[in-house]
């Protein structure tokens, strides 16, 4: 039994999964800042997450069709998979958030869209059957503390009904965007999953903008990062490359090593990204009790981290299954 529950080849995986959510929540974070800078110049919201999640398309479809390798039948099996990925994780997600903070403060949208977390909790436990241990309890109030204070939210932040039903939504589609992300029962390469659902997702926001219900501006001014002048292709290709190609990428990567519950934690770093690439690019600096729930943030997913190493070893005969899949597997 402990030969399995310690087998170095999950432990390689698990720590791999952890680099890959790392580097997810990094480049979802940045982000903020880059989408900043577009709408300083005069972009609209909805324009600067079309042209990120269609330049995303472009820059790794290439890719995408060479891991397919000529397997097309992988892909038509998956057309459903990829369609709900691309509605719900990428399509959802976005024009719920849009709607949010039209009616109340980001800071507070983003508090409840980050309770997605524990919304995959609950899915996984009821669902699946997947018991979360006390730790994982405990590290989930560490980190919403932490957010909390993250966010500074402020005395004046209002919250109105339509608000919190958007931001609802946004947390839905975060939540399925952890649980879709981990499931690889399909085969699909994570190239293709994030090139086929970013392409729905984007074509979506597309007919989003057209009806009106996502306003679409755009203009050639230049932005400015770090307080320097670029011109505005910059902060459009940074969207695409980093914050929406290499996010959506390595997040599903890290999904599929950790597992949707675990990676879903480590993904609220990208709060804490964001807070820092603010700082570094925009000039906003963090006050002390932002640095504080950065680090409350950091402590609760390391104590979710080691609750989930409870869970396997308590369960040593499903430990390589759950290292591989831990939410999906069996289904």
């Amino acid at each position: 039994m402990s030969a399995v529950t310690h087998d170095p080849g999950v432990g390689s995986r698990v720590g791999t999964g952890l680099a890959f959510a790392v580097a997810s929540a990094a480049s979802f974070g940045l982000s903020g800042s880059l989408g900043t800078a577009l709408i300083d110049a005069g972009w609209s919201p909805g324009a600067a997450v079309t042209v990120r999640v269609l330049g995303a398309v472009l820059v790794i479809g290439g890719p995408a069709l060479y891991a397919l390798r000529g397997r097309w039948s992988l892909l038509r099996d998956n057309l459903t998979f990829i369609g709900a990925y691309g509605v719900a994780a990428v399509a959802t997600a976005q024009l719920c958030f849009f709607n949010a903070v039209a009616h109340m403060p980001v800071g507070v949208a983003l508090l409840i869209e980050y309770t997605a977390p524990v919304a995959v909790v609950g899915w996984m436990w009821l669902r699946h059957g997947h018991v979360p241990s006390p730790l994982t309890w405990v590290g989930s109030a560490v980190a919403a503390v932490g957010l909390l204070l993250l966010l500074d939210l402020g005395a004046g932040s209002t919250v109105t009904l339509p608000g919190v039903l958007w931001s609802l939504g946004a947390m839905a589609g975060a939540a399925a965007y952890f649980v879709l992300s981990a499931d690889e029962r399909g085969g699909l390469p994570p190239l293709v999953l994030a090139a086929g659902g970013l392409l729905v997702g984007g074509l979506l926001i597309c007919a989003a903008g057209l009806v009106g219900v996502v306003p679409m501006a755009l203009a050639a001014d230049q932005v400015v990062l770090a307080g320097a002048r670029l011109p505005w292709w910059v902060a459009v290709l940074g969207l695409a490359v980093v914050t929406a190609a290499v996010a959506y990428t390595t997040g599903i990567a890290a999904g599929r090593r950790l597992g949707a519950r675990l990676a879903s934690f480590v993904a609220l770093l990208e709060v804490v990204m964001a807070v820092l690439f603010a700082w570094l690019l925009l000039g906003q600096l963090p006050v002390l009790l932002q640095m504080l729930g950065g680090l409350l943030v950091l402590v609760g997913v390391a104590v979710v981290k080691v609750g989930e190493r409870d869970v396997r070893a308590g369960e040593p005969e499903l430990a390589c299954v759950l290292a591989a899949d831990e939410d999906l597997a069996g289904q």
